[in-house]
């Protein structure tokens, strides 16, 4: 019960986040993203203020253990291979076209209108079709 608690009081928190900073308005993520346009910066202080304290907070986990059970997850692998270019190109793709990624969707379901539905079910169709996408690709062309 209390690991429960805990997450939703964390959801609830992060949800506020995204929309406090303007994360879930597809217009102003667009304008973060046209660079060559009328570029819109201030998501890199919303970027800035998520990765700095967690970077704080990385570091501060070595050799402590989750306040509700568990233990924290082992930092990735520093390489570049074919899943981490597919998923970055895909995901931006995604971003860039919706102005929306799997949290802001999520954020903005109550008032976001038809539109987030729609992208969260081709979402999470995606999601679905990715590991049997994957699977193909791998047949084909084994990764190194």
């Amino acid at each position: 019960m209390q690991r429960l608690v805990f997450a939703f009081i964390a959801g609830g928190l992060f949800g506020a986040g995204l929309f406090v900073s303007g994360m879930t308005d597809t217009t102003k993520v667009q304008g973060w993203l046209d660079v060559f346009g009328n570029w819109d910066p201030t998501l890199a202080f919303v970027m800035g203020g998520a990765i700095l304290p967690m970077a704080i907070a990385w570091m501060l986990t070595k050799g402590r253990r989750p306040i509700v059970g568990g233990e924290f997850p082992t930092p990735p692998e520093p390489k570049i291979g074919r899943n981490l270019v597919l998923g970055s190109v895909l995901f931006g793709a995604g971003w860039g076209l919706a102005g929306l990624c799997p949290g802001p969707a999520v954020a903005s379901l109550s008032y976001g209108g038809w539109p987030h539905w729609v992208f969260l079910v081709a979402m999470l169709a995606g999601m679905w079709a990715a590991p049997m996408v994957r699977s193909q690709l791998d047949k084909a062309v084994p990764a190194e």
